[in-house]
């Protein structure tokens, strides 16, 4: 078996901190990282010239935004796992890939995902996501996955497609969506903590932003002809307040 990671960057350091988290896994399985740079003009480049003997495939190009950045990255993926990283955050220990990678030893899982905590500069933890196990009902309270701990069969993107680009900060939304409500795909929940992710984020960033998500949210039930979603937006935020409890661990 041989996994993807995807990282797509524009300006951020801090990817040097992602890659030494995805360099730093102990599994068996061969490993092909993929980054893809947004034409970043800060030091980001400089950063990423320390890992050029470990990255597989280094993209730098301009791009329309992160999701599009992600597409590329599937698109150029060989893996029969892949998975996407952000440059600001990092897997949670060694042991990741080597949990994810014997869930897919059952040739019946056609994805995976997990918990995933937040943590601030200091790096200390200030909420945890807990997300429990998948089931229908529960996308129509609001829930969904973490999308920095969903890890999946390249089939599946070869026969659902990609992230939509006319969802611009709910694409990530709109495709576990498709795969989990709409297409039904075959989906483990992995009990543990899998990746660390900092603080922010588009759909977060703003009043504005979550307004804008929220609308990106209830357009994505009405393309997938998926009926009863019109509460979802406002059900999400009361979701999170039962999905951020518990320890990691």
């Amino acid at each position: 078996m041989k996994i993807s990671i995807i990282t797509p960057v524009f300006n951020d350091v801090r990817v040097g901190r992602a890659l030494d988290s995805i360099l730093s896994q102990r599994h068996e399985h061969a490993l092909e990282l993929i980054v893809v740079d947004a034409a970043s003009t800060d030091g980001t480049m400089e950063v990423l010239e320390r890992y050029w003997d470990n990255i597989t495939t280094l993209i730098s190009e301009p791009d329309s935004g992160i999701y599009d950045g992600m597409n590329k990255g599937i698109r150029h993926s060989t893996g029969d796992v892949v998975g996407i990283l952000n440059a600001d955050d990092r897997y949670a220990d060694e042991s990741v890939l080597r949990d994810v990678t014997e869930v897919f030893a059952d040739e019946d899982v056609e994805a995976c995902y997990g918990n995933l905590v937040y943590v601030n500069h200091n790096d200390e933890i200030v909420r945890y996501w807990k997300t429990g196990r998948a089931g229908l009902s529960k996308w129509y309270w609001g829930w969904m996955p973490p999308h920095p701990t969903f890890f999946v069969r390249r089939r599946i993107y070869d026969e659902y497609g990609g992230f939509n680009l006319g969802f611009p900060i709910a694409a990530d939304y709109e495709l576990m969506l498709r795969l989990f409500v709409r297409q039904r795909i075959n989906v483990k929940y992995l009990d543990r903590v899998l990746v660390r992710m900092a603080l922010g984020g588009a759909s977060n960033g703003s009043i504005s932003n979550i307004i804008k998500a929220n609308s990106e949210v209830a357009r994505a039930w009405r393309l997938n002809e998926l009926r009863g979603g019109y509460l979802v937006p406002f059900l999400k935020p009361a979701s999170k307040i039962f999905q951020f409890v518990g320890r990691p661990r």
